[in-house]
């Protein structure tokens, strides 16, 4: 084998034979050599497609793809995965769960080097027993209740990565190579024309009701229609072990937090997974996460992590115990979205990471219209889950909607997606959406604040022709959110910087303040609480709202960082200053607003040198960088703290 493909996994559809070539010499041949395997073997290969699909490890539903496998366990399987298709999603649910207990000591890991027991496997063919046969090498991690079948292919535990398997079939590989062999299976099926989904794009569960289901009712795979009803009825046993059993290994420590819990229930929301090809889906999901993320830090009872903390997990391979450990919380919620014109699948599950217990799980099929009622319906879940008990006047502030006008609040959550981006081109259509948002529904609140968040963005980027009367107008949109909606807390903590850009000092930190009263638990509002606090020269008050947000955020954006240096810096604490905007500068090697902190904390230490070389960054980042532009905009309301900040930065070097 040559180098190229020596670490390669084939899954070997002529054969129905594993092909696994990995680093030690290690070659190894697995055959599935009877209807029972060959069916399983298949629905291996099923779940690799998907993975390769998606671009990414992670365990994939086998509910969505029920009329493939009745039509697997039908032809190659001779009916071993159930002879009673009503059965069949429930006898793989029991079948998986029992054959698969303990995946790092598997049959499979131990001949690859995980354990020594297996020695005889290394550099050869090892002959897996009929036992092993059966566990089919422990290949993969389960996941189940019983509304939700989950496979993951451990490739990753092998040493391996997704581009490191191929799926064969006659002389094609991957994609094309499944759906010939699928193709095939259905010219086998005896005239049996009814089309059956190769990929899963759009699940059956989402056909526009009338038609589709009579004739789903009519066909022979009519048993997938009561699939859900008939996986309701598995036994106690099974839902015991689907969400209170939990293999040792696999739960979040508490010793290896990294932060403390809190004292009442923490919870980190994941992004949700667009699962369709479009990527225009993003915002959707993102926007779904957000609002979210956004209601439950509305609840003073609860801790609960900050977006960009939780999407920096967002396309990458991750375990629900890892990502509370990193994040300092006991829960976490993961969910996917796939969304076809008007029709919606959202699928959410809850997962206490200390037990590895999924609290709760839902799959939603709904019409796009009614998105809003999931979203309560999916925190109100979370809510009971989490045992916190709401007042009524909690509920009524809680779940208020903005807008009924689906239209609006799409283009209101790709708005706000495109000006997080602080891009140019971004900016500028966010920007256009919040204004057609606002034309769709004039009493939206939350297109009011996406516009102005567009409106100072323009500021911040340069594309205003006339920066005062972009921060007036800026000012005037917050307070027509607030108008519309006096429990906006975001627009407040938003009206109160701009008010702080203007030097309205009083007003701004009225307005801050009244923002975090309203969600002391919603990180960007505790961060604009600090920075206000900052700039009017109370730093030694902002530094605890600061490590508050920090915690909320753990995995902060740079302005946390460099507020925060600043107010480290002007209380005299260099040391610790420095080693906060040091790590916003490792985050962005290009950060001319970190090395300006930088430059005035090491030039307050006496630290010339120091000092010299973060200006000199400074001016390789902006050439025309003007020290009397930067006194123009610093809004520090004591002249004293901004002009020891600027003398700073002049004898760093900068002019």
């Amino acid at each position: 084998m040559d180098e190229k493909t020596r670490q390669a996994i084939k899954i070997d559809l002529n054969q129905f034979k594993f092909h696994i070539h990995l680093k030690h010499n290690t070659e190894l041949t697995l055959l599935f050599d009877s209807p029972s395997r060959m069916f399983y073997f298949a629905v291996i290969a099923l779940v690799v497609n998907e993975m390769k699909r998606l671009g990414k490890i992670t365990s994939i539903p086998l509910q969505e793809h029920a009329a493939l496998l009745a039509l697997l366990n039908e032809t190659i399987g001779g009916s071993a995965g159930s002879s009673d298709k009503e059965r069949l999603i429930p006898r793989i649910y029991r079948k998986w769960k029992d054959a698969l207990p303990d995946l790092e000591n598997g049959p499979l890991f131990k001949v690859i080097g995980k354990k020594k027991e297996l020695e005889n496997g290394v550099g050869k063919t090892y002959h897996f027993s009929e036992s092993e046969k059966d566990g089919w090498a422990n290949l993969f991690e389960y996941r189940g209740s019983e509304e939700n079948i989950r496979l993951r292919f451990s490739i990753d535990k092998l040493g391996a990565g997704l581009e490191d398997i191929a799926i064969i079939y006659e002389g094609y590989q991957n994609a094309e190579a499944w759906e010939r062999f699928i193709s095939s299976l259905k010219q086998k099926g005896e005239g049996k024309p009814e089309p059956v989904e190769l990929i899963s794009k759009e699940p059956e569960a989402l056909a526009p009701p009338a038609t589709k289901w009579k004739i789903a009712l009519r066909s022979r795979w009519r048993w997938a229609v009561v699939v859900a009803a008939i996986i309701l009825a598995v036994s106690a046993m099974t839902v015991w072990r689907a969400y209170f059993y939990s293999p040792s290994g696999k739960v979040a420590s508490i010793e290896r937090m990294a932060f403390p819990l809190p004292d009442k229930p923490s919870i980190a929301v994941l992004p949700f997974v667009n699962m369709t090809d479009d990527p225009r889906q993003e915002s959707f999901c993102d926007g779904l996460s957000e609002e979210i993320i956004t209601t439950l830090s509305k609840i003073p009872k609860l801790f609960v992590i900050a977006r960009n903390s939780t999407f920096t997990y967002k396309g990458k391979p991750f375990k629900v115990q890892q990502v509370a450990e990193e994040l300092g919380v006991q829960y976490v919620l993961e969910g996917s979205v796939r969304k076809s014109e008007e029709l919606l699948r959202i699928t959410a599950q809850l997962t206490d990471a200390l037990t590895g217990r999924h609290l709760w799980a839902e799959r939603y099929d709904r019409k796009l219209k009614e998105i809003f009622t999931v979203q309560d319906e999916i925190t109100k879940h979370i809510i009971t889950a989490l045992q916190v008990k709401l007042t009524d006047g909690e509920q009524v502030r809680i779940f208020s909607k903005g807008t009924k006008n689906l239209d609006a609040y799409m283009k209101v959550m790709e708005a706000t997606w495109l000006s997080f981006q602080s891009t140019i081109e971004g900016n500028i259509r966010g920007r256009k959406l919040a204004e057609e948002a606002i034309t769709l529904d004039p009493n939206y609140a939350y297109a009011y604040r996406a516009l102005a968040l567009a409106t100072i963005i323009d500021i911040w980027l340069g594309l205003s022709e006339n920066p005062q009367e972009s921060l007036k107008k800026c000012i005037d949109l917050y307070k027509k959110a607030i108008g519309l909606d006096n429990s906006f807390a975001l627009a407040y903590s938003g009206l109160g910087y701009a008010l702080l850009l203007a030097r309205r000092y009083d007003e701004a930190i009225a307005q801050v303040e009244r923002g975090f009263k309203l969600e002391p638990n919603s990180a960007d509002v505790v961060c604009i609480y600090a920075i206000v606090l900052l700039y009017l020269g109370r730093q030694e008050e902002s530094l605890s709202y600061f490590q508050s947000a920090i915690r909320l955020n753990p995995k902060p954006p740079n302005t946390y960082l460099r507020h925060y240096a600043a107010a480290l810096r002007d209380i005299g604490l260099y040391e610790e200053s420095i080693a906060q905007v040091k790590k916003a500068i490792e985050r962005e090697p290009r950060d001319l607003l970190s090395y300006i902190v930088l430059a005035s904390a090491q030039s307050m230490a006496g630290r010339e040198k120091e000092a010299r070389e973060a200006a000199a960054q400074v001016l390789k980042i902006n050439p025309k960088f003007s020290l009397e532009q930067m006194e123009k905009t610093t809004p520090h309301k004591d002249p004293a703290i901004k002009a020891r900040f600027i003398d700073s930065l002049r004898k760093a070097g900068l002019k």
